[in-house]
């Protein structure tokens, strides 16, 4: 079809989300309306600050109950989300265009995921670099910054299983995997013919996929998603971003499915709790878990909905990316300036640190990431024509 209309219990056309913080368009074809899709992006932006959290929390032990840093301590689990919804959303902008114009729309698509993800992480890896170099000049220690593997970080390749760890900023691992299931979309999607699965058989691929990525990890003797990211962090985005295509297709045939959006989140929290109550790695049922409710919250269009959609959350979930990307950097400037030797951070520390970083990627976006894509996404190279 060349339409993305809105399914039986989904909300009225309008601008759609993008999808983890290094990727992102509104859904729909060149031309054609556009599904709305908002409270996934108010979503998006909760899962980044998530990450954020995630990475300080060590600063807070002596402010917040146990319970809570432990919550925070699965954060990470908050990329799995980001490469589900990344997958959704690539196959809501593209998988109609390559199913029209295969090929010929691989280059576009390439370039404008370039023009997305690279400029603000090459920013950010521009930052570092002169950080280090204040570090080596006042005789500091530079251990988690290797100079011989900056071309891999320039190249997005940080995280292709060249490297044993994460360096210097440590987010980016999740772009470079992204951009490595972006090289493979174009595959993905011209290598089968999606529109003809039914629901049935989508969702039999859905769990193979999902149970795959389980049973690798287990072959691997890991229990937890953000087990050795260097090893395993490629084969999780790609399997997960794969998923997120074919949840887009499910979404697309809401009608054909009795499953409404409680049902979906239903069976998400269902299995998140079982797999918590009977202690099952995560492997096993966090990403199905991420996938059920993801598919709730793009059908639904109930009060939950319109609170994710409600206009700071969409403001929040527009600047995730910078978020995402600037904040590891930025606590550890933070930390410089304001934290002590015990590296604990106060209330007013904590909401100064929370105001500054959501400012700072504001500032980000409007400034820098928009403007830098459009400049990029105007010198678009024209693909080579074939006689």
């Amino acid at each position: 079809m060349a339409t993305i209309t809105p399914k039986p219990g989904s909300p009225p056309a309008s601008p759609a989300p993008k999808s983890h913080p290094g990727a992102g368009e509104p859904a729909g074809s060149v031309g054609t309306p556009r599904a709305q899709l908002n409270a996934l992006t108010g979503l998006r932006g909760l899962a980044a600050w998530f990450v954020v959290f995630y990475h300080i929390r060590l600063s807070l032990t002596d402010l917040l109950p146990t319970g809570v840093i432990d919550v925070f301590a699965r954060g990470y689990l908050a990329v799995d989300f980001f490469f589900l919804l990344s997958g959704f959303v690539m196959w809501l902008n593209y998988g109609e265009r390559f199913a029209q114009d295969g090929a010929r729309q691989a280059l576009p698509f390439l370039w404008k995921r370039f023009a997305r993800v690279w400029p603000l992480h090459a920013l950010m890896l521009s930052g570092f670099v002169v950080f280090v170099a204040l570090l080596a000049a006042t005789g500091r220690p530079i251990e988690g910054y290797p100079l011989h593997e900056l071309p891999l970080h320039v190249l997005l390749m940080q995280n292709w299983g060249l490297t044993s760890e994460l360096t210097w900023n440590h987010p980016a691992w999740s772009i470079s995997t992204e951009f490595a299931a972006y090289l493979l979309f174009p595959v993905l999607v011209m290598a089968v013919p999606w529109q003809r699965l039914g629901p049935a058989v989508l969702l039999a691929v859905l769990l193979a996929l999902l149970g795959g990525l389980g049973a690798v990890f287990a072959t691997m003797d890991e229990t937890s998603l953000g087990a050795d990211i260097a090893r395993t962090g490629l084969l999780r985005c790609v399997l997960e971003f794969a998923a997120g295509l074919v949840l887009a297709r499910l979404w697309q045939s809401a009608e054909r499915i009795a499953v409404g959006p409680p049902l979906w989140a239903l069976g998400g929290l269902g299995l998140a709790l079982a797999g918590i109550a009977l202690g099952l790695p995560e492997t096993l049922f966090v990403p199905a878990s991420f996938a059920a409710i993801l598919m709730a919250c793009a059908l639904d269009t109930g009060p939950l909905a319109r609170a994710l959609s409600a206009p700071i959350m969409l403001w929040i979930g527009e600047t995730s990316y910078a978020t995402y990307l600037m904040h590891f950097f930025a606590f550890i400037l933070f930390k410089i300036a304001f934290v002590g030797p015990d590296l604990q951070v106060g209330w007013m520390g904590l909401i100064g640190f929370c105001l500054a970083v959501q400012a700072g990627a504001a500032i980000l976006y409007v400034g820098f990431e928009k403007p830098a894509q459009r400049w990029l996404n105007s010198r678009q190279p024209r693909a080579p024509r074939v006689a």
